[in-house]
């Protein structure tokens, strides 16, 4: 049995002076330091430095590690000109990603207080390095291919690589997912097999949709810049599916969508209606020229995510919150803060389903330990303060133990 001890616990409700967690593997007893001592007096005393808050670890739950290599190759400022350095470089990108390079990214995400993630995976190749992170992975194999006549070779790739993830060790921390690419690249037969493998086998699934402005002129009337796209590289001028026929895919299973920035606010009344959320990435959006997704308005949960350094400069949740804070200017500040901090602890373990993201009895011992530069004279603003003042964590622990 451990005990920690901070000035402060941060819960969805506010901050708590003068509580401190009795832990193993999983939080055994919250209360003042003097009552768990009492309690459990052969636990050994964790005593944080001064000004400091204990976080439940944070969660991001949408990244693309097989993008680590990326720093200045791909295009930023517009969808369609990025997605077109995706295919020309592509190859060349993941060639030279390798296990070192994405384990250091994971690395880099832990000192920002990610304790767990959400891996988008196209091809299985970070599977390895998933396995060996501390971190808990939830690991989204993703199915991508609007040809139907190679639809069964990559169906039965994708039902490989689901496989590959289900044997991993519990020891690994793995949670075997689906994520679907998007609805322009997947053919609404592969969509459909795939959201029946979630279904049945009560997986997390994950889907970007309305990224940009671009792919939904392509998805109401095959037409756009996306158009060039898919006659250049695909030899095609239609689209596979529609905007409605793709929500409804997903009728009978709660997903998580990324972005949605050009969903209408019909859609995003039906996506709230059954049962869905929402992965942001604010900094992606911002530098692929999306526009920014209206969180003060949104009807259903959502939260916040950094994507790949595919189109992101780093993989920290910290400077994503930052972001966050600036893009999202009519929000008042305050309020935002401790809306965006809910986004990467609670609430994202909910939409994902896992028993972490709340300093509560019986959740995972899965914390962050942040430290402000001097004490804070308010506590209504420590969520503002965490946010501003944090470049790194001071300690991670997941699953009582401590690695950072």
């Amino acid at each position: 049995m451990k005990i920690i001890n901070s000035d402060f616990l941060y819960t969805p409700n506010g901050y708590l002076p003068n509580q401190a967690v009795a832990f193993t593997e999983t939080i055994k007893d919250i209360g003042t330091p003097e009552e768990l001592m009492l309690r459990y007096p052969d636990a050994a005393i964790i005593q944080t430095e001064p000004n400091s808050i204990l976080y439940p670890g944070f969660i991001n739950t949408h990244v693309h590690l097989e993008f680590s290599a990326n720093k200045t190759s791909l295009a930023y400022g517009s969808f369609k000109p990025w997605l077109d350095s995706v295919i020309d470089h592509r190859d060349e990108l993941m060639g030279v990603c390798n296990n070192k390079m994405m384990m250091s990214e994971c690395e880099k995400m832990m000192r920002s207080g990610i304790t767990t993630f959400g891996a988008i995976s196209s091809f299985g190749n970070e599977l390895e390095v998933c396995e060996k992170t501390p971190q808990r992975v939830v690991f989204f194999n993703e199915l991508i291919g609007s040809n139907a006549m190679y639809a069964d070779m990559l169906y039965g790739d994708f039902q490989e690589r689901v496989r590959a993830s289900e044997s991993c060790k519990e020891s690994s921390r793995i949670t075997p997912a689906v994520a679907i690419h998007s609805p322009y690249s997947v053919h609404p037969i592969l969509l459909q097999k795939a959201v029946n493998v979630a279904k049945q086998n009560n997986m997390p699934i994950s889907a970007h949709f309305l990224e940009s402005q671009e792919e939904r002129e392509w998805l109401e009337s095959s037409s756009g810049t996306l158009r060039a796209f898919f006659l250049k590289y695909f030899n095609t001028s239609t689209t596979v599916t529609n905007i409605e026929e793709f929500m409804h895919a997903f009728d009978t299973y709660p997903t998580h969508f990324t972005h949605c920035v050009h969903a209408t606010k019909e859609e995003l009344n039906y996506l709230a209606k059954k049962g869905h959320s929402i992965a942001h990435c604010p900094r992606s959006n911002r530098y692929l020229g999306c526009g920014r997704l209206a969180i003060e308005d949104l009807p259903l949960p959502f939260t916040l995510a950094t994507d790949g350094l595919s189109s992101n400069n780093s993989l920290s949740i910290l400077d994503e919150l930052k972001a966050a804070i600036m893009l999202h200017n009519d929000i008042p500040i305050q309020e935002l803060s401790s809306k965006l901090l809910r986004a990467v602890t609670g609430d994202a373990a909910a939409i994902l389903g896992l028993n972490c993201g709340k300093i509560e009895v019986d959740k995972l011992a899965d914390f962050a330990v942040v430290t402000l530069p001097e004490e804070s004279k308010r506590t209504e603003e420590l969520a503002l303060w965490t946010i501003l003042h944090t470049k790194e964590v001071s300690e991670v622990y997941i699953e009582g133990e401590k690695y950072v």
